[in-house]
């Protein structure tokens, strides 16, 4: 497929989006109008008009930039044509014609152009190869169906290769992040708005015939969710990136690293500091497992009693896993088996990390550095969290920071200042009852 192609192809899947997008605006409004009541709008529809009519401003933005891409393209190829004719007609050798029904990705592992280094000259030194080289990247990316923006250098989209890296090889990582409920972040729009129930309706017996039949009203408040911007920034030499090598992938793994870990720690904080979540004291001079068992049972029926369903995941540090992995019974056995369960109070693996590294009381337990281990007054317990995953929500663009922007800082010492960043929305507000943490003097740093 030429990049002709490929721009047309992108060009269809964004009109195709913005028709469906308009269909469903076109319903809203009609549905409106049919309504006897002249109320207009109910306040979900409002809340779904106000969401298109943001997509299809961003879609048009989208359209218009394949549209003026095309029409460069189709020009350049017109020309080309025209001048092959004339060649033709005037006896001359015929251009050649070369078509490119496919080539290998344009920023590899084992490439031989930089993908920084070619942003760096496309904005900086306005290389023309180096800016086609990133358009036919951007038109690849879009293809692949991945939300970032691609008509502006300003919003560069890092290759596949550079995410890939990233994602196995963060610092403490994003473990809560990963496991809670996850949706694409709106395209606009700083707040995300979201109905909460507060008052149900109700229903009774009808003690005699003709009496009155039970009747509450249903109310609802707003939960407002702020969209955040998490961001780093790195000052680089200009030889780094014209000269150096493999300089894409470190200093993308590590500012993405970073940006997971800060994105992570800022969720379960502010999960941690919802109103109205469950609380257990685990109070103990000398603690051991056996002693904070029933505690972490009384989490886990906390959530099943008020949030009238199951929990779903256990989260702790590393480290209370591994007090738990280290605990023995009176008779020298594990109290967390390792293999079959005997006589033990749950079962997993030690060397694990970041993911479902084993269960208690049936429910999946996920380890998370971020988890902080300098709170009580002490400033050295940790904290556990027993929580309906999907209850907790979180909106964003992508996992790993997908907009890059090159900034002139400092061009007198030959220094380019990068700045990686991305948007997300976190809510842990939605089912406070679908969360009961475990802490206290029991959670001190664990001997072992």
């Amino acid at each position: 497929m030429t990049l002709l192609d490929q721009i047309r192809a992108s060009l269809r899947d964004a009109l195709d989006a913005r028709s469906a997008q308009q269909t469903e605006l076109d319903s809203l409004v009609s549905a409106a109008e049919e309504r006897a009541d002249g109320e207009g709008f109910t306040a979900d529809e409002a809340s779904r008009f106000a969401e298109l009519r943001t997509a299809l401003t961003a879609a048009d933005a989208d359209i218009e930039a394949f549209t003026a891409r095309e029409a460069e393209l189709a020009d350049a190829e017109a020309r080309k044509a025209a001048a092959a004719d004339l060649s033709k007609r005037i006896g001359g050798a015929p251009a050649p014609v070369v078509q490119v029904t496919s080539e290998p990705e344009i920023y590899r592992r084992d490439g031989e152009h930089s993908f920084f280094g070619d942003a760096l000259r496309a904005q900086f030194s306005y290389d023309r190869e180096a800016q086609d080289r990133l358009a036919r990247h951007a038109a690849a990316a879009h293809g692949e169906a991945r939300d970032v923006g691609t008509s502006a250098f300003g919003a560069l989209i890092p290759p596949q290769y550079l995410v890939d890296l990233f994602a196995p090889n963060l610092a403490a990582g994003r473990a809560f992040s990963n496991a809670v409920s996850s949706a694409p972040l709106p395209p606009s729009g700083m707040t995300l708005n979201i109905p909460r129930g507060t008052t149900a309706t109700g229903v009774a017996v009808q003690s005699n015939e003709g009496d009155a039949v039970q009747e509450t009203n249903f109310d609802e408040t707003t939960l407002a969710v702020s969209v955040k911007t998490y961001a780093g920034q790195q000052d680089v030499s200009r030889q780094s990136l014209e000269r150096g090598s493999g300089i894409d992938a470190i200093i993308f793994n590590d500012l993405a690293a970073q940006y997971a870990v800060a994105l992570n720690t800022a969720n379960i904080t502010s999960a941690l500091a919802v109103s109205g979540i469950g609380a257990v004291t685990y109070t103990d001079a000398s603690p051991t497992v056996a002693e904070m068992y029933p505690k972490l049972a009384n989490a886990v029926q906390t959530v099943n009693s008020n949030r009238f369903m199951p929990a779903t995941v256990i989260f702790m540090h590393p480290r209370r896993w591994g007090w738990m992995t280290a605990a023995l019974s009176s008779t020298s056995q594990p109290l967390i088996s390792t293999d079959v369960p005997d006589n033990t109070v749950g079962l997993g693996k030690a060397a694990e990390y970041g993911q479902v590294v084993g269960q208690v009381l049936g429910v999946p337990v996920i380890t998370d550095a971020c988890i902080s281990t300098g709170l009580g007054t002490g400033t050295d317990e940790d904290i556990i969290i027993v929580a309906k995953a999907d209850d907790i929500l979180l909106w964003e663009t992508s996992p790993a920071p997908q907009e890059l922007r090159f900034e002139q800082t400092n061009g007198g010492n030959l220094q380019v200042k990068l700045v990686a960043y991305g948007y997300s929305a976190f809510t842990a507000g939605r089912y406070p009852k679908g969360i009961c943490t475990v802490g206290g003097t029991g959670l001190v740093a664990p001997t072992f």
